[in-house]
């Protein structure tokens, strides 16, 4: 069907209700919304739904929702999974709580229990919840740090990560041959929770996160001897994070935990933010005028599902706050964890630290200086989970840590999925270790470089809308593959590796490899001295997006040397 015929579809049969086809019939006149509404199904991706809220195809609503989730229960049917349940949480969005219910009623219609949670929970506890309960699978009903018009829908396997290939196409493949509505099932929830199909979870759920969390402390001792002086600002950003992050710190004894007012209750609105995103340097406006006032050491702020954590913290010869990217707040964490767990003698055997393909540089350095292996993996935090798996499954090696340059990370194995709880807790430990020793986030950062090189790194982002972006976007991507750039203005293209054809080329030689790596819509220029870029589509936003890494000998020449590539990267395209 064409959108105009969909659409007329969606008004005139009775499976639609009567506030959907309201605001279709408000539309009617406006071919332009209808053609964006209807010219496609909203794309059930790797990562699950994530769309603008409204009725129609291509947003997320009770039936695009009810939809995925009926793809969803028939492939676990298949897998023979439907006594193990699937665990379901979300944030604190518009329609997160009502879409939560209708994944959960539509499992239930097919047999498979839902074990949702009693009100908003952040995105790691669920990774956390479906291992804890043996589930199959899990549902977060979030859309991250999008704006707020927009929803999402991901998906978890028993592992605890988001499902990864075969699996991921597999579900795809089910949802995708639905098509008819009508097929779709659901049922009444007072009857599911009679029939012991839909079951509500809690307050047990967050004692058993918390009690895992904690045991990432390495010296409570030192927290306990700066608890009273130490000062933190955290902002949750309307967001699931307020209640867990001032929990663990209260239980870890900080005694200076000042949570920013305007930002302390969920608001699906988010009234106070130009945009959720902890990247953003506008979300800490509140928090670091409430830093300011309370004279704050470190400055903390998680996104609305609480999976990412951004920070500033105070450079003590300016008295400034300095922002530090994903990046930095990650190398910080992993220099402490890495070092202390080797002065104590507490580093398991054949640990490993694992990141991603765009992940700064510094990650191997530290690595190396701790005799720790580092494995890379396509970008997307699931990979990182996944290789927890792996390690349990054939006792290759210990995961100590992992990172993403996004924004997120995770000290142990509790959650499978980047977790800016015990990320909060991480870092408030590294600033009471800084307070003990007389210095700041900053100043160790600064030592971080001076040991072992000034890393930079940078994106580049273009964004396209509509059926022409995603059309220009793929053009884009054809050029840099059937065409590689032999040079970045003076610096060459060392190595190519290109993992849609899983192919590695040596720009010198000519001599072909392969990426060892699952295929993937990412290419990735090898540059000399340190120096990188990578091309990467978004998946869940309609952009492309392009990541640099630099090395330089000072903050200044690493400053230049990323302006500079991040121009000759414009030149290239």
């Amino acid at each position: 069907m064409g959108y105009m015929e969909q659409y007329h579809f969606w008004l005139e049969n009775d499976y639609f209700d009567q506030d959907t086809k309201n605001e279709l019939l408000a539309i009617r006149n406006n071919e332009k919304e209808i053609e964006d509404r209807f010219y496609k199904d909203l794309e059930f991706g790797t990562g699950g739904l994530r769309g603008v809220i409204g009725a129609g195809t291509n947003r997320m609503n009770y039936y695009t929702v009810r939809k995925a989730t009926q793809g969803l229960a028939n492939y676990i049917l298949k897998q023979g999974g439907k006594d193990k349940g699937v665990a379901i949480a979300y944030d604190s969005r518009r329609m997160s709580p009502e879409f939560a219910d209708t994944a959960a009623l539509c499992l239930a219609a097919n047999g498979i229990k839902a074990y949702v949670f009693d009100a908003l929970r952040p995105t790691p506890e669920l990774s956390f919840a479906l291992r804890t309960l043996g589930c199959i699978s899990g549902i977060v009903v979030t859309a991250s740090h999008n704006p707020p018009e927009y929803n999402g829908y991901k998906v978890y396997w028993e592992d605890g990560a988001q499902v990864t290939a075969p699996k991921d196409k597999e579900i795809i493949a089910e949802v995708n041959a639905i098509t008819d509505y009508n097929t779709v099932r659901t049922m009444d929830k007072e009857e599911a929770t009679a029939a012991g199909l839909y079951q509500v979870i809690g307050a047990e759920i967050d004692d058993m996160y918390m009690a895992e969390l904690k045991k990432q402390i390495i010296h409570p001792e030192i927290i306990a001897e700066v608890a009273n002086d130490i000062k933190i600002v955290y902002t949750p950003l309307c967001g699931t994070g307020n209640v867990p992050a001032r929990r663990v710190l209260a239980e870890l004894g900080f005694k200076n935990v000042y949570v920013v007012p305007e930002q302390e209750k969920p608001d699906p609105d988010f009234t106070t933010l130009e945009y959720p995103n902890p990247e953003d340097p506008k979300a800490f406006t509140y928090a670091l005028r409430l830093a300011k006032e309370k004279d704050a050491d470190i400055v903390l702020a998680t996104d609305p599902d609480a999976d990412r954590l951004g920070v500033y913290a105070k450079d003590s010869a300016t008295g400034e706050y300095v922002s530090f990217t994903g990046n930095m707040s990650g190398m910080l964490i992993a220099e402490y964890i890495l070092r202390e767990r080797t002065k104590t003698g507490t580093m398991p055997e054949d640990p490993a630290l694992v990141t991603t393909i765009v992940t700064t540089n510094m990650a191997d350095a530290i690595t190396r200086a701790y005799g720790v292996k580092m494995i890379e993996v396509l970008t997307g935090f699931k990979f990182i989970g996944e290789q927890i798996k792996f390690f349990e499954q054939t006792g290759s090696n210990h995961y100590v840590f992992g990172l993403e340059e996004s924004y997120g990370c995770l000290a142990g194995t509790h959650a499978r999925d980047k977790d800016a709880i015990v990320a909060v807790m991480c870092l408030c430990e590294v600033a009471a270790y800084c307070k003990k020793n007389g210095m700041t986030l900053w100043d160790m950062m600064l030592e971080m470089y001076e040991k072992y090189g000034y890393y930079k790194e940078t994106q580049y982002t273009i964004t396209l809308k509509g059926v022409d972006g995603s059309r220009q976007i793929a053009e884009i991507m054809d050029k840099l593959r059937s065409n590689p750039p032999k040079s970045f203005g003076d610096l060459q293209v060392l190595r190519f590796r290109d993992y849609q054809n899983d192919k590695v080329v040596d720009m010198v030689t000519g001599k072909e490899g392969t990426t060892g790596l699952p295929k993937s819509n990412v290419l990735y220029f090898e540059l000399p001295d340190n120096f990188w870029c990578c091309a990467r589509p978004s998946g869940t936003e309609p952009k492309i997006k392009f990541y640099m890494g630099v090395k330089g000998n000072s903050l200044e020449d690493a400053q230049k040397k990323v302006e500079k590539l991040t121009e000759d990267l414009k030149a290239v395209l």
